[in-house]
C-alpha cells in the first residue's frame, strides 16, 4: 500500500469525537486543545494487545492500527489503543480533523540518538504544544524557551529547551527514574511512522508480554506482564494477578471488550505475559536528571 495516510473520513471523525464526549469539534484554541487531549488521555489506552496478536499469529504486512481509520475502527469496537507509532498517527489525524494545526514528529526515547518514538505537536498562536499518546500526561506540554514542570502528581512531566530542540522528561511505574525523550524529526512524514512501527517487529519492549496503561480520574493504572500497578497522589501500589484477574483488569481497568480479550488470549498472549521477560530495557544514559532534580 502507498506510504500515505489521508485525512479521517468526516463520518468517522464525528463518531470518534462523540465517543470522546464532543458532540461538536472543540474550538482550535488552547482550551479546546486541552479538553480534547485530556479526553484522549482518559479514554484511549496505550496498549500492545493488537501488536502481540499480530506478532504471535505471524501476520505480515502493516501492523494493526498503522492507518488512523483502522486504529479508530478497533477503538470504537473494542476499546483498543496501540503503541506509540499507531496511536500518534491516529491522534494526529484526529486533531487535524478537528481543525487543529497538528503535525507528526519523532524522537529518541531515552535520548539514545535513535529515532524510536512518535509524537504530535500542535501550534496555537505561534507556540507549539506536545500532545503525546504514549505518555498520556493529561495536559499539553508547552515547547517554549522556558523550563516547564507539570504539577500533576500522577503523571508528572518536565520539558526543557536543549540544543535547538526539546527534552521531555516523564516516568511511570514500575520504574522510578524519569525517562528523557529528545524530539528530533519535525515534521515526521507518515513513512517515518510506518518504518518505525515495522522496525519494532524486531526489537521493542512491547512485543513479548502485556503492557497496557490507562488514566483514570486521579489514578494511573498500568499492567506489565502479570503485575498491576496503580499510582495516585498518595503513591504507588502493585499486585500480582492471576490469569482470571488479568483478564478482568483488561476489561475493567483498560476498557477492552470481552471479545477482544478472548482473541488476545487465544493467541497464547496470556501465557506469554506470565513468562519471565526476555532480554532487558536499554539503559538510561548515566547521570541524567530532569530539571527539578538538578
Amino acid at each position: 500500500m502507498p506510504l500515505d495516510d489521508g485525512p479521517l473520513p468526516p463520518a468517522l471523525a464525528r463518531r470518534v469525537l462523540e465517543h470522546l464526549g464532543f458532540p461538536e469539534p472543540p474550538p482550535p484554541t488552547r482550551e479546546g486543545l486541552s479538553a480534547l487531549y485530556r479526553a484522549w488521555c482518559e479514554r484511549v489506552p496505550f496498549d500492545n494487545t493488537l501488536k502481540m496478536m499480530a506478532l504471535r499469529s505471524g501476520a505480515e504486512g502493516e501492523l494493526p492500527g498503522t492507518r488512523a481509520a483502522d486504529f479508530f475502527a478497533s477503538w470504537l469496537a473494542h476499546g483498543t489503543g496501540g503503541t506509540c507509532w499507531p496511536s500518534s498517527n491516529a491522534l494526529h489525524a484526529l486533531f487535524r480533523a478537528a481543525g487543529f494545526d497538528a503535525r507528526r514528529v519523532a524522537g529518541s526515547m531515552r535520548d539514545l540518538g535513535v529515532i524510536s518514538h512518535g509524537s504530535v505537536k500542535v501550534r496555537i498562536d505561534g507556540l507549539d504544544w506536545l500532545v503525546d499518546s504514549s505518555m498520556l500526561v493529561n495536559a499539553p506540554l508547552p515547547l517554549g524557551h522556558d523550563v516547564f514542570i507539570s504539577g500533576d502528581p500522577v503523571v508528572p512531566a518536565e520539558v526543557e529547551a536543549v540544543d535547538g530542540t526539546h527534552l521531555v522528561w516523564w516516568h511511570a511505574p514500575p520504574g522510578d527514574a524519569y525517562l528523557p525523550l529528545r524530539l528530533l524529526t519535525d515534521p515526521a512524514p507518515f513513512d517515518v511512522y510506518v518504518d518505525g512501527y515495522q522496525r519494532s517487529r524486531e526489537r521493542s519492549p512491547f512485543n513479548q508480554r502485556l503492557y497496557a496503561r490507562r488514566n483514570r480520574s486521579g489514578e494511573l493504572v498500568i499492567l506489565v506482564g502479570r503485575t498491576r500497578y496503580s499510582r495516585t497522589a498518595a503513591g504507588v501500589t502493585s499486585s500480582d494477578l492471576t490469569p482470571a484477574d488479568l483478564r478482568r483488569s483488561l476489561r475493567d481497568d483498560i476498557g477492552l471488550s470481552e471479545a477482544h480479550v478472548d482473541g488476545w488470549v487465544s493467541t497464547g498472549a496470556l501465557e506469554a505475559s506470565f513468562a519471565p521477560p526476555a532480554g532487558g530495557q536499554p539503559p538510561v544514559p548515566a547521570a541524567r536528571m530532569p530539571p527539578s532534580m538538578r
